[in-house]
């Protein structure tokens, strides 16, 4: 569920990498490789065709988070522009065709000859060739949330047209695109007065995102005003086709976006309503001379919820956390620590990081010079000096922040240690073999758990059908793999009541393997296992039970997913053998893409259909699907911002509402008919 309102199965070729868990095929005799691999099979791929052969890889899939992503990379230049200081608005339009407009009052994007390529504007350079841009070397820009030289080139090329305004020297240039490719040269419109800056507007492609893709104006609008709240020097006008909100009451059509306040009013507005330990907010900012190691801050402690983080690096979301938050938390963790020390508070010493964070809502963004993200979309931070930087920064800010507040420090240290000494209660608590754990479950025959006594690095493996289940558990590492078959699709638990939920033996049965309670009683740390593998057929039975039983860990056990510990197996659902040759395809996409490529197209390919795991023996399960050296698995996420949306379409999906179910099809599954609801 990282991206809500999808089908998760029908997309699964489109979120894997090339690498195929299948078997390894017999070595061929020497001199076959020759005949058949030549000169003629490598490629060049040159301008943008990597980006649409690929998308994947510069926005991390095709799905509605990476339509999404478009909108993120268009925006990013404009905040750029804003932090240092040249542009002071921003202007966002989503039409009711389908176009999305960023407007900013910056420099513009220069319009002059490359001189590198003499014929061609800089505009058309930036536009149509990868890694281009003007933040490479720190002299355009301190701080910079493009850093690749790929972010507006890789909008180009996914999008059907894309129109680039330019408004320089007080002339307007401008110039269109489609796919990647120039349909136009630089046009000069003419003088303009009281305009400068960069107009973009495009329009995704459905050849890559499907037909009917279209921008969420809820989405929209959220990071929009995240980037307003980032950043308190820039004003955001927002601006949506009220034809396109229908019943959609909580996005405005209008609406100016700006926060001096910064992160501080951002958590507050995001925290109304809750119990606070302590009654104000921890926060403050640094700001820098050119940008570089300015830190902003909030951070509250929630009595009644459980407690979030969310960072930013250069107003680039950072939603896996990464050295600026390790920084948070150590700054954090050691100021508690030594505020018990000054109050002869002994209890202090056994505080852990997650104790302190456990429940502490978290906002903190950082400007840093040049940061290294881990993968083009910038999920999340591995610069090693953001922990040096935001630690400084707010360590002895948080000391005086304690001592200036006695008595709300010290109600947060007791609550703090609270939380400490209730999760070494639990521990001990939890300390028995996991022979005699597997005892009191009472599921002879059924779990068949891993020999490992601690949960790091053990997964279980949640198998459709007990046929599958005996394959399973001869497929598996006995020492690290654990196996729960379950018989029959299991209860839809958004629409029955807590009575049958309880009364039902395949979930009790479920729950008891895990340990880890669910709903309030929920504790990530009593979990059993490091994975949790949900592994069905590859057909749509299969794809429904797995729906099923992620929408029970969303409502029961929601921290399991946002903790990382849920994933999808991708078993195969055709063995393709030609010769000696075996290979295992996961669909028929995958199946034809194979047959193209890995095959002798003169011979004749025998094609094996497996109507289930069961039909598997354990070997070929073993080598497709359980093997961690050779197989895939979907990590299921809840992405940022997402919260509202993901209950929508949870509600809707599988709801009581038939209704509701038809209109959530209707407006997203092009490719549904017949419907039998």
């Amino acid at each position: 569920m990282g991206q809500p309102k999808r089908d998760l199965f029908s997309s699964i070729a489109g979120t894997m990498s090339d690498k195929t868990a299948a078997s390894k095929a017999a070595p061929r005799k020497s001199g076959d490789a020759s005949d058949n691999y030549t000169a003629a099979d490598i490629e060049v791929l040159e301008g943008l065709e990597p980006v649409r052969r690929r998308p994947g890889m510069y926005i991390g899939g095709t799905d509605e988070k990476a339509l999404h992503h478009l909108f993120a990379e268009v925006i990013d230049n404009s905040m750029d522009e804003a932090v240092a200081g040249h542009a002071t608005f921003i202007e966002v339009h989503l039409g009711a065709d389908g176009f999305l407009t960023v407007l900013d009052n910056g420099r513009g994007i220069p319009v002059d000859p490359h001189p590198k390529y003499p014929d061609k504007s800089a505009l058309e350079v930036i536009m149509t060739t990868l890694h281009s841009g003007g933040k490479f070397d720190g002299k355009a820009y301190n701080t910079s949330g493009g850093l690749h030289g790929v972010g507006v080139s890789v909008v180009n090329a996914l999008s059907e047209t894309c129109e680039v305004e330019v408004a320089r020297g007080q002339q307007l240039y401008r110039m269109v695109f489609s796919r990647g490719l120039a349909q136009t040269r630089l046009e000069k419109l003419g003088s303009v007065m009281n305009r400068r800056g960069t107009r973009v507007r495009f329009k995704p492609d459905e050849q890559i995102f499907g037909k009917g893709a279209r921008f969420k104006p809820a989405r929209l609008y959220t990071m929009a005003r995240s980037k307003a709240y980032l950043f308190g020097g820039v004003e955001i006008r927002w601006s949506c086709d009220p034809a396109l909100l229908g019943e959609d009451t909580a996005t405005p059509a209008e609406a100016r976006l700006h926060f001096p306040g910064g992160l501080k009013d951002f958590l507050s507005a995001t925290i109304e309503g809750n119990t606070l330990v302590a009654k104000d907010i921890f926060a403050g900012n640094i700001k820098r001379e050119a940008g570089h190691g300015s830190v902003e801050w909030a951070v509250a402690w929630i009595a009644d919820d459980d407690g979030f983080s969310r960072s930013y690096c250069n107003t680039i979301p950072t939603p896996e956390g990464g050295t600026h938050e390790a920084g948070l938390r150590q700054a954090l963790t050691k100021g508690l620590r030594a505020y018990g020390e000054l109050t002869n508070n002994r209890r202090a010493g056994q505080i852990t990081s997650d104790d302190v964070m456990g429940t502490s809502a978290a906002m903190l963004s950082v400007f840093i010079r040049e940061p290294e993200f881990q993968g083009q979309t910038k999920d999340k931070l591995a610069t090693q000096e953001a922990t040096r930087i935001v630690e400084t920064a707010l360590r002895d800010a948080f000391d005086h922040w304690l001592a200036d507040n006695p008595q709300q420090a010290t109600k947060l240290l007791e609550w703090t240690i609270e939380r400490a000494e209730e999760r070494q209660r639990r521990r001990k608590e939890k300390e028995v073999g996991r022979q005699s754990a597997t005892r009191r479950l009472r599921l002879p025959g059924k779990l068949a758990d891993c020999t490992v006594q601690q949960a790091a690095g053990t997964e279980i493996f949640i198998v459709e059908g007990d046929s599958a289940g005996g394959s399973a558990k001869s497929a598996r590492l006995r020492e690290t793999q654990a196996i729960l078959p379950l018989r029959g699709k299991i209860l839809n638990v958004a629409n029955a009541s807590s009575a049958k939920l309880s009364q039902n033996q395949l979930l009790s049965d479920l729950i008891t393997a895990l340990g880890v309670g669910t709903g309030s009683k929920y504790r990530d740390e009593d979990l059993r296992y490091e994975r949790v593998i949900v592994m069905t057929d590859a057909d749509v039975d299969g794809a429904h039970i797995a729906s099923l039983l992620i929408t029970f860990f969303y409502q029961e056990m929601r921290p399991l997913i946002e903790n990382g510990h849920l994933y999808l197996a991708v078993p195969p659902l055709y063995k393709l053998t030609q010769g000696t040759k075996s290979l295992y395809a996961r669909d028929d996409r995958h199946r034809a893409e194979l047959i193209k490529r890995e095959f002798k197209a003169n011979q004749k390919i025998e094609v094996g259909r497996f109507k289930g795991l069961g039909e598997m023996n354990a070997q070929q399960l073993k080598e497709t699907t359980m093997d961690p050296k050779v197989r895939t698995l979907l990590k299921v996420e809840i992405g940022e911002g997402e919260g509202s949306e993901l209950a929508d379409a949870v509600n809707a999906l599988m709801g009581s509402k038939p209704e509701a179910r038809f209109r959530f099809i209707q407006e997203r599954a092009a490719f549904a008919k017949d419907l039998d609801i």
